[in-house]
This record gives C-alpha cells, structure tokens and sequence, in this order.
C-alpha cells in the first residue's frame, strides 16, 4: 500500500502567516492531507484556511500548543505526520528531507535549528541546557530538545497521545517518550526564519514548564536516571556532614542521620519507580506489537 502523509500546522492567530504559507504548502505538497488546527484564534485564521484545500479543525477557544496537535494527531489519516508552525519559522522545502530520513528506518527526525537561527542569547542558553539536562535524563544526546518541525510515524506517535501536554511542551515530552520507548530518533540541521509577529513563548514560565517536563518524562521512563545521583548527593552531603562533626564535635548529628535516612529512601523510590516503568514499557510493547501486526496485514492485503 502507498504510504500517505499528513502535515499539521498548529495555529492561533496566525491569519497572516498561513496566507503566504498555505499557497506554498498546497503547491509543493498536492499529494499529502494538510490538516490546520485553528486554537481558538480571534483573527481571520479560520478565513484564510477556507480558501484552500485543506483540513480544518478548530477549538472553541485556546486550549494549548500541545492541545492543537493532540487534535491535528487524531485526525490525520497518514502514515506519516509532519508537524510544523504555522508562524513561517519553518521551510516547506525542508520536509522532504525529514521524510527522506524516516524512509531509512527512523521513527521520528526533527529539524535541529541551528544556534543562530535562534530569537535571543538567553534562548539559545536555556535551549542548550534542556538539551543537555535531557540527554542525560534520555540516555542519548539530544540536539534541539524544543524544535516543532518534525516528521513521525503516525503508529508510534498515537501511543503517547496520552503523555503531551496541551501547552508547548509537546516536543519536549515526545522526543523524550521516542527516546527512552527504543524508538530510533534522529536530527538533521535546518535553518529557521524569522517569524512574523510576536512569539507566545514565554522563556520564565514556559521554560519552567520545560524543565517540569523533562524531570517527568524520565522519571517515568527512567528513574533511576533522576533518583540515582540524588540519592548518591544526599549520602555524599550525610557523609561529609558526619565526617564534620566528628572531627570537630565528636559526635553524630541529627542531621546526618536524616541525610542518611533520605538518601535510602530516594534510592527505594527509584528501585519502585523502575518497577513500575517497568510495567508501562511491557504494556507499550504490547501495544506496538499489535499495531505493527496489524499493519502488515493491511499492507500484504
């Protein structure tokens, strides 16, 4: 059977925009299912998509970045999902070098935005450093943690619908979810342009949530990865306390013995943790499994 291909744009007033880039979309992609989730925006948005031949869905008022491409995901028929801004960051031209990449085995290739192609210094600092606290969380180095442009198999990305956020953490919580599920993930470098308007992004609070997600994320899927080096600074601190006193006083403190005490229980938390991981990885396989068989029945009828 063909493969199909479904690109999704999230978008909140965004009118401006999607009038330069439905024409180009349209035009280069005639063969793929172009869905547009309309989150709740107050502008011609809706207008401009009926226009064009595309597929339009909207929320009845702003329910999230990640809310938008939870819809977009379910809605799609392809195969294959390309998820993109609707803001004009990201090229068109780019996609089929995302998908030229899933052909040679991949699950999900993300558009990695070169350093300068980023708004401002602090958003470059705060980019390199999710990236480098997930790739410790993950296993796997990760290059753009936050990148909105990529392309995905639509059977992978289903099963972790559940997990996105409906704010803009969804990248974030899916490259991790791809990771540490054995799912190969890969980057190729692109260029982003500058977009048109303001960004809804805000580094405080959406980098704060970024952060929440991230330390999430791998302790669902890891958590020894967290609870580990948590426990070993906590009994490290005990010891170092302990060896203090002694020295000086003669004696072991109250707070050594609680240092102590919370570096075990960190530890026993990770071991159960990793139980449980344990279990949601058994169910996710089994998940897969099924999908994939029946998958290739489709395909042999």
């Amino acid at each position: 059977m063909e493969t199909t291909i479904s690109i999704v744009l999230p978008a909140k007033n965004e009118g401006q925009n999607l009038h330069r880039l439905l024409p180009t979309l349209c035009e280069q992609f005639k063969y793929c299912e172009i869905v547009v989730v309309n989150d709740g925006s107050t502008d011609d948005t809706a207008e401009v998509c009926a226009n064009y031949p595309v597929t339009l869905i909207s929320h009845p008022y702003s329910m999230g970045n990640g809310a938008a491409i939870k819809s977009g995901a379910r809605t799609a028929t392809g195969d294959l999902l390309v998820f993109m801004d609707a803001d004009g960051q990201h090229r068109p031209e780019d996609i089929p070098r995302l998908l030229k990449k899933l052909e040679e085995g991949y699950e999900m290739v993300v558009g990695a935005r070169q350093s300068d192609t980023h708004a401002s210094f602090a958003r470059r600092m705060a980019n390199k450093f999710y990236n480098w606290l997930a790739s410790v969380m993950t296993g796997h180095k990760i290059d753009d943690l936050t990148s909105g442009f990529r392309a995905v198999r639509a059977r992978h990305f289903h099963k972790f619908l559940y997990l996105l956020p409906n704010g803009f953490s969804y990248p974030t919580t899916s490259t991790m979810a791809f990771f540490r599920s054995g799912l190969p993930v890969t980057y190729i470098p692109i260029r982003a342009e500058k977009r048109a308007g303001k960004s809804k992004i805000r580094l405080l609070r959406d980098g704060l949530r970024f952060f929440i997600i991230i330390i999430k994320v791998g302790a669902l899927f890891s958590p020894m990865r967290l609870f580990l080096p948590v426990s070993a600074l906590l009994f490290c601190l005990g010891l170092g306390y302990y060896s203090f006193t002694f020295i000086t006083e003669h004696r072991f403190t109250n707070m050594s013995a609680l240092l102590f005490t919370t570096s075990i229980l960190a530890f026993l938390i990770g071991i159960l943790s990793e139980q449980v991981s344990a279990l949601h990885y058994k169910t996710a396989s089994e998940d897969m499994r099924r999908t994939d068989r029946i998958s290739k029945k489709n395909n042999s009828e």
